[in-house]
């Protein structure tokens, strides 16, 4: 088995902090841009993608700020977050992006967060 990385992706996002934020928490607004649909079940985030489905636990949610998210087939160690960061000084909102991958596949799993983090941006408006 290949070694995992943790990665991270900042994006800028012309949003307000409270609007960005829930497309990132809740099932309708993470079905606009990150999978196809979503439904909750006991707690858990079903995602759906072409038909297949995959489950997640919501770890840790603090509003308006970052979402957590851990794959249910995936290690324990890993997660995947989304956090919502605002520059103090001049108000800038950005999206970052924490999640794992293989080592050496960090380009192309920044590339596939890149792409949905477009599809969020025009759901947006942005």
């Amino acid at each position: 088995m290949s070694k995992r990385v943790k990665f991270n992706l900042e994006i800028e996002v012309k949003s307000s902090p409270n609007i960005l934020y829930s497309y990132l928490s809740s099932p309708s607004g993470l079905a606009e841009w990150f999978c196809d649909d979503v439904n909750v079940h006991s707690g858990n985030y079903i995602f759906q993608w072409d038909g297949a489905e995959q489950e997640a636990e919501l770890v840790r949610a603090q509003n308006n700020k970052s979402v957590r998210f851990r794959w249910l087939d995936g290690p324990e160690d890993e997660y995947f977050e989304m956090e919502v960061r605002v520059d103090d000084l001049t108000g800038d909102v950005a999206l970052v992006i924490t999640d794992f991958c293989d080592a050496g596949d960090e380009k192309s799993s920044e590339q596939l967060w890149e792409s949905q983090i477009q599809e969020l941006k025009m759901a947006i408006g942005s």
